[in-house]
């Protein structure tokens, strides 16, 4: 009965040990997950302050001067300091990660491996207590079961010396033999009996110190761990929280900012800046007056038109107006007189006008030139034909700015070795670029040489060292490289001292009359209108272009009074008023050299379309510019059509 109980509270033992093991097992588990838990927050926390970042990296000011522009604007300020602000709000959302994985995830990370490794030197102890018990058990009952076989083995011996000694038919050497195989049976039973009684003793004790000492401990251990996993648990926990809290002051700090900022918008003042910014002070137009088409219209160009335009025009200002000559000796260039550098835009699909409102279009036929000897005479013999001159002027500049963007595009890809596919200037300093690189190089070489050379000297005076001839192969190959090197700077200076003999001095540039100009835009393109640009390019012509300019002019055929225009051109007036123009439709007016218009705006035109798709006008006396001609409907004077 003692046994059934004792195995009944051992299996009863043995399955408490799998329970535990089995919850601790899932308390560990748990707190992996907690922690995972933990760890995708703040991967959350991390992506969500790189987007809000990245959202307001991408709508911050670009540094141009339209976002300048628009930084005057109360609404625009508000809206700047609102990006600044959420880029501190994504910082706190940083803040937050960090603190999540220094706080918890770490943490956790490390006790999980100081539980795990608790809890297998608790259960390691409590297996190693029950197997103990259960092998002193086991020794307990071999020593029961050999006392038991012993005793038997015992009492059969004695029977059968018994038996023996009752018979008389049995020898007396046989009797004894029996009486001392009983004795000895009777003394191994007696052994036995005393182990046997020895090790209940001792198992008993074990059993007590098992069950109510031992285990007892271990199930201590256990549960102390348990609690202690239970209260990291819960310390994490309300860290996690406390994280979100220690950010919430600037948090809201930056809500404030956000908030005061929306309240510092003043709708009143925007407007009034809008006004200011685009306020016409034109007058409202007249009464439109009647056009008589029964008669003949012709263009005709006349010394008469052109100075009866500008005499009129004259009168009709009372105000001096800036020198727009690009000429002048102040060299008071502006970026009104630069023309566009691209063709102009088509115009809304919607209500296209008609062929006949728009007479300048690009795709009607170009009108007959007279030759350039005849204008150039012209202009010799009639000062109010000067502004004449302004177009050549342009029309080289143009060209010239074309062919130089021809060349950027060389440039960028693959050309000769001697750079001979770009224009001087830039094959000069592409030629010293390269001349530098070399010498770098070459510099470079030689510092090599220099320190091999005193390697050689040191195993020269050291041979121990070193092989001063494992040093001469190195030697001589650099000597080669440097050779080679020099060659190639030779031959590159040859091409740089080529280049810089053929182009020309600065004085002699920036000496050179619009007249030169003109005639050297004749030889480069017989339409110099096609391609228009501003005055001032510094494109540097290439040779054939310098050729072609020499060929044209005659020096027979230029006055000796050219200097003298110089002082004439300070002297000329803005270009006279030609007609005026009504826009079609709103043109923005994005590249150089054009100008703004609404839909419906009235502007004077200065300079009739060339054939490029351009037509010039004037809003005021300091504001010029080109505007689409399929854009406006021209109403050319009478007197001022057909002048060149």
């Amino acid at each position: 009965m003692d046994k059934v109980e004792t195995l009944i509270k051992e299996q009863q033992l043995k399955d408490q040990f799998d329970n535990l093991e089995k919850h601790t097992q899932w308390g560990i588990e748990f707190v992996e997950k907690y922690n995972k838990f933990v760890k995708e927050r703040s991967e959350i926390e991390v992506n969500y302050a790189k987007q809000i970042r990245n959202l307001s990296k991408k709508y911050q000011p670009k540094k141009n001067s339209r976002e300048e522009e628009e930084s005057k604007y109360t609404f625009c300020r508000a809206f700047f300091t609102t990006l600044n602000e959420l880029n501190d709000y994504a910082g706190q959302h940083e803040v937050i990660a960090e603190n999540l994985t220094s706080q918890i995830i770490s943490e956790l990370t490390r006790y999980l491996q100081e539980l795990k490794a608790e809890r297998k030197s608790h259960f390691h102890d409590g297996r190693k207590a029950q197997q103990y018990i259960e092998s002193s058990w086991k020794q307990l009952e071999s020593c029961k079961r050999r006392f038991e076989r012993d005793c038997k083995e015992a009492d059969r011996a004695q029977q059968y010396f018994e038996k023996m000694d009752a018979d008389i038919n049995v020898t007396k050497a046989d009797v004894e033999k029996a009486r001392q195989q009983a004795q000895m049976r009777h003394q191994m039973a007696t052994d036995s009996k005393n182990e046997y009684s020895s090790y209940l003793q001792k198992f008993n004790q074990e059993q007590n110190d098992h069950y109510y000492t031992i285990i007892p401990n271990i199930f201590q251990k256990l549960q102390d761990m348990e609690e202690k996993r239970i209260e990291r648990i819960g310390v994490c926990m309300k860290t996690f929280a406390e994280v979100d809290r220690q950010v919430l002051p600037i948090v809201g700090k930056c809500l404030d900012g956000m908030t005061t900022a929306a309240e510092s918008i003043e709708p009143k003042t925007d407007s009034k800046q809008v006004v200011e910014a685009y306020k016409s002070g034109f007058e409202p137009p007249g009464d439109v007056e009647f056009e008589d088409y029964s008669q003949a219209m012709k263009r005709t160009v006349s010394e008469n038109s052109l100075s009866n335009s500008k005499e009129g025009k004259e009168k009709s200002s009372s105000k001096s107006k800036p020198k727009l000559w690009p000429f002048i000796k102040k060299n008071k260039l502006m970026s009104l007189l630069t023309s566009p550098r691209q063709p102009p835009p088509a115009p809304p699909a919607s209500t296209l006008p008609s062929p006949s409102a728009v007479p300048n279009d690009p795709q009607s036929p170009k009108q007959h030139k007279e030759p350039l000897s005849h204008r150039l005479n012209d202009f010799m013999a009639s000062k109010p034909k000067m502004h004449c001159l302004r177009s050549l002027r342009r029309g080289l500049s143009l060209k010239l700015i074309t062919l130089n963007s021809h060349v950027r595009s060389l440039i960028e890809g693959s050309g000769p070795e001697d750079f001979s596919h770009l224009p001087p200037e830039q094959r000069r300093k592409k030629l010293q670029g390269k001349i530098d690189d070399l010498n770098k190089d070459i510099h470079k070489e030689m510092d090599q040489r220099d320190a091999l050379t005193k390697m050689k000297d040191v195993y020269v005076k050291n041979p121990q060292m070193g092989d001063p001839a494992s040093v001469d192969p190195r030697l001589a190959e650099i000597g080669q490289n440097i050779e080679k090197l020099q060659a190639e700077v030779q031959k590159f200076e040859g091409w740089l001292a080529e280049v810089e003999e053929k182009m020309p001095s600065k004085s002699d540039s920036n000496r050179r009359s619009g007249f030169y100009e003109a005639q050297s835009n004749t030889a480069v393109s017989n339409n110099c209108a096609q391609d228009r640009e501003s005055p001032d390019g510094s494109y540097t012509e290439e040779q054939n272009s310098e050729t072609q300019v020499k060929a044209i002019i005659n020096p027979n055929t230029i006055p000796s009074t050219m200097p003298d225009f110089d002082e004439e051109f300070d002297d000329d007036d803005t270009l006279p008023t030609i007609g005026t123009c009504k826009a079609l439709y709103p043109f923005e007016g994005h590249n150089e050299g054009t100008i703004a218009v609404a839909e419906g705006e009235l502007l004077y035109v200065i300079e009739e379309d060339k054939g490029d798709g351009w037509t010039r006008v004037r809003r005021n006396e300091e504001e010029e510019g080109y505007v689409p001609t399929s854009y406006i409907e021209v109403n050319l004077e009478p007197n001022a059509k057909g002048q060149w």
